[in-house]
């Protein structure tokens, strides 16, 4: 079987509280988009289960990855050892870019090991299984525009309608990991839920429909206000960053091309597709 688990953007981010647990109360909306890793599974030949990683470097053990962490989430829902499979990932998105990557990775590892060794588990039980892995997991469960509340878990559908519009996506060459973004963040609960500032017409949203991460994470890193200005004045009608960074989006109402796209960012990962 073979998968593409694709990326995510974040359209608004608001931290509204610290938990007594160390996590934050967020809300955002999370939206597939088409930027895609390739996820092979097949019925397993050596014995046991293996994972090979190409493409983009991964600096982590295999068994830290988080499509081995699905296998082993499987096996604690069975309660016993499953058949092995050979799990082969080429990795294209970038990691550390606020894309939710590695959780689509985990989420698609599930929805396709659940198909081939036939487990017969339902999207819903799939998601609450994948919430034990990333906080941004279950949403890729679903793979469709959602609302995120609680961790980033609780999801809910939002009517949001993006048809028509072209997304482009620059991942600059630095990161910040998430745990040193959120560090820098004093909650706020807004006077006006995003869930409400989220169904105007996208030509409002600037300055409403913000990414609280922005203003932390932009002051180590440079480029991402660079990003937003250049996507600005080839004709974005929305710029942001997506979750806690640093890949920056812009939606276009027009076609775009992405060999301009790549000139205009040269060295930097980019994406360049439809979106809604």
């Amino acid at each position: 079987m073979i998968l593409f688990p694709n990326a995510k953007i974040n359209i608004g981010l608001d931290i509204t509280a610290r938990r007594p647990d160390g996590y934050h109360e967020i809300e955002t909306v999370m939206c597939p988009v088409g930027w895609a890793d390739i996820l092979e599974i097949v019925p397993g030949n050596s014995g046991k289960t293996t994972l090979t990683v190409t493409g983009r470097k991964v600096d982590c053990p295999v068994e830290k990855n988080l499509v081995m962490k699905a296998f082993r989430a499987l096996e604690t829902a069975v309660g016993h050892d499953l058949p092995p499979v050979d799990i082969y990932l080429r990795k294209i998105v970038p990691d550390g870019a606020g894309l939710g990557g590695g959780s689509s990775d985990a989420a698609f590892a599930l929805k396709g090991i659940n198909e081939v060794l036939s487990l017969g588990f339902t999207p819903d039980k799939l998601a609450e299984i994948a919430s034990t892995i990333g906080a941004d997991c279950p949403f890729f469960i679903y793979n469709t525009p959602m609302l995120a509340t609680g961790i980033g878990t609780t999801l809910s559908p939002i009517n949001l309608n993006l048809s028509g519009l072209t997304v482009v996506i620059v991942k600059p060459d630095e990161s910040v990991p998430t745990a040193a973004a959120y560090r820098g963040i004093t909650p706020v609960q807004p006077p006006v839920p995003l869930s409400n500032r989220i169904t105007g017409n996208i030509e409002t949203w600037m300055g409403n429909v913000t990414n609280a991460f922005e203003a932390t994470v932009g002051r180590q890193i440079a480029a991402i206000d660079e990003i937003k200005r250049r996507l600005t004045e080839i004709g974005a009608v929305y710029t942001a960053m997506s979750g806690s960074g640093s890949a920056v989006f812009g939606l276009f109402k027009s076609d775009i091309l992405a060999d301009d796209i790549a000139h205009i960012f040269p060295g930097m990962a980019t994406y360049t597709g439809p979106i809604g």
